[in-house]
């Protein structure tokens, strides 16, 4: 069961990150390629956005290929390739319809100037919502905090600012999601018990939620029970428990 508008707590995240793992496993415990896992994976996109609107999460982000899995095998990357394309043609439109902007996170450089051309296209269709749907694709946590600050050293170097002005929120505005809320909830599904270099500087504060439940098989009811989990969390971003209990008296 969803939790209702009226018993939702005030704390509800604001913002919730997803690494989708267990993809190929998913499909070879079927005894399918593992084709069949990244699709089936894609069609639980929508029953998860869905789920997250809900609990009123106003960003979902979705780790969708790494700046590792360019490693894989050639066949399984063509495939992601492929199934990314072919999202982004067929989800755009129905995205914007139903109020949700879309945001495509990390390098674009190494896609086929067709996919890039079709990000553009999807991001220009579905470009504001009340709520946004990022993907993070050729994206990896360590890029990101690379570029932000090259991004500060351009403008030490053209003069625009100071060294003296470089601290963590210059730094912060550089990267790719600073002007969307904080990141309050991590989830990985599938087992596994790391990040993968997922919005590393994002993730700082933000509560870390590990599922057994393949990618393919999270579904609503999943999510609830990682936002419940959530609710159950004290968050004192370095304040003892008796200060963070003395704020909400």
């Amino acid at each position: 069961m969803h939790l209702s508008e009226q018993n939702l707590p005030p704390a509800s995240p604001r913002h919730i990150g997803i690494i989708m793992d267990g993809n190929n496993r998913w499909a070879k415990q079927r005894g399918m390629g593992g084709g069949s896992g990244h699709k089936a994976g894609v069609e639980k996109i929508r029953a998860v956005l869905k789920a997250c609107r809900e609990h009123k999460v106003e960003v979902l982000t979705l780790f969708a290929f790494s700046s590792e899995n360019w490693r894989r095998p050639p066949r399984e990357v063509e495939a992601l390739m492929s199934l990314f394309y072919s999202y982004l043609r067929r989800e755009a439109r129905k995205l914007s319809e139903e109020g949700v902007a879309l945001r495509v996170i990390g390098r674009r450089d190494r896609f086929s100037p067709k996919l890039q051309d079709a990000i553009a296209e999807a991001e220009a269709i579905a470009h504001q919502g009340e709520a946004t749907l990022v993907i993070a694709a050729d994206y990896g946590g360590r890029w990101d905090i690379a570029q932000a600050s090259k991004k500060l050293a351009e403008k030490l170097q053209a003069g625009e600012i100071s060294a003296d002005q470089i601290d963590e929120e210059s730094l912060h505005q550089h990267t790719c999601l600073a002007d969307l809320p904080e990141l309050d909830l991590l989830i990985r599904t599938g087992g596994e018990i790391r990040i993968s270099n997922f919005l590393l500087w994002q993730c700082s504060y933000s509560e870390l939620y590990f599922s057994d439940c393949l990618w393919p098989d999270f579904g609503p009811e999943q999510v609830d029970a990682a936002v419940n989990d959530f609710y159950q969390r004290q968050r004192r971003f370095g304040k003892t428990s008796e200060q963070v209990l003395a704020e909400q008296a």
